[in-house]
Order: structure tokens, then sequence, then C-alpha cells
């Protein structure tokens, strides 16, 4: 129960973030420009000396937490959204390892603003895209993959004459709706805006 708990608190902070980051991804449909700004504006509630470290142990409890529950779990899986909870969860652990330990590096070692151009060098090059956009796109349907599974576990009543399994759905589709968007601003968007000079150093220029 207790890890349980303490997945459930982590998961609570980081979904927290992950709501004001997606936001902020989707934006980027708008310009570059409005997205670097938007980021600004957000930064401080999160990249603060208070707000950052509880994220980042939340990170870390989520991981450790994460794949000491696949670990019990993944013999007695039930149904198709308690499967697509557990392994959209442990892409998650995945995910954060690589995604957390690469902002860490980008912001520390390389001194870079990990900001737009940070995510969007690799997105935008060839081959370095082939690897980029099904990662970035498996975390985001990953993300609402998990509370859809969550969602109908824990909600055992009709909404708006829907059933918890139509309700769940709705979350995997609003999923793959925001995937698509970001992706699409990250890419498609940035075609035609250079990318700075410092930023090459990210397609080993």
């Amino acid at each position: 129960m207790k890890l349980q708990q303490a997945h459930y608190l982590s998961g609570t902070v980081i979904f927290l973030f992950v709501v004001l980051h997606l936001s902020n991804h989707v934006v980027s449909l708008i310009s570059v420009e409005r997205h670097i700004e938007i980021m600004e504006m957000l930064r401080p509630i999160y990249r603060n000396i208070f707000a950052e470290p509880i994220l980042l142990l939340s990170v870390v409890v989520q991981i450790v937490s994460g794949v000491q529950l696949f670990m019990r779990k993944r013999t007695y899986t039930k149904g198709f959204y308690d499967t697509l909870q557990i392994y959209s969860g442990l892409y998650m652990a995945f995910f954060f390892v690589i995604h957390v330990s690469a902002v860490l590096i980008g912001r520390n070692i390389l001194q870079l603003d990990t900001n737009f151009y940070f995510g969007a060098a690799g997105l935008n090059t060839f081959p370095f895209n082939l690897f980029f956009i099904p990662y970035y796109g498996l975390a985001i349907i990953s993300f609402f993959a998990h509370i859809a599974g969550i969602h109908y576990h824990k909600v055992q009543r009709n909404i708006l004459g829907l059933n918890v399994a139509h309700q769940s759905n709705i979350i995997l589709t609003l999923g793959v709706i925001i995937t698509s968007l970001a992706l699409y601003g990250l890419t498609n968007k940035f075609q035609g805006v250079a990318l700075p000079t410092e930023y090459l150093i990210m397609i080993g220029k």
C-alpha cells in the first residue's frame, strides 16, 4: 500500500507538470516565438529551488515504484486497460530516464537553454528523427494511456451517459490528438526557422 501511495503521489506531481509542459508544446502551433514566450512564463512555476527538486524526486520515485509494481503485476494482468496501464508506465519509466538525463546534461554540461530548439533539433534532422519522432510520440501517448488505465479502474460510474470503457477511450483519443498536435508543432512549424548555432551540437555539427 505504501508503494502504491508513493507511486500515486509522485505521479500526481508529474501529472501537473506534464499538463503545463504539453500545453506549452501545443502552443508551438502558433509560432516558435510564442512557444518560448509561454515557456518563460511557466518556468518560474516548476523551475525554482523548491519545485524542481520535488519534481525530480517525484520522477525518481515514480520510476523505482513503477518498476517494482510492474514486477508484481506482470504475471496477472487482466484485460486491455490493465495491460495498457502497466506497459505504458514501463515505457514512461524508460522515457524519464533518458529525457531527464538529457535535459540535465543539456543544461549543466552543454550549457544550453533546453527550450523548443533543444527538442526540435533531433526531431527535424534525418536520421535522428527516425528515433526521436516515435520516442516522443510514444511518450505522450503512454502518458494518456496510463491515465486511461487508471481511470478505468478508479472510476466505476457512468459520466454523461458514458460507461467507464467509453470514458477511457475518450482519454486515449485525446492522447492521440495531443500527440499529433505536439509533434506537428515541433516538426512542420519548424520548417523555415533556422536552428541557432549553439544547438548544432545536438545533431553532431
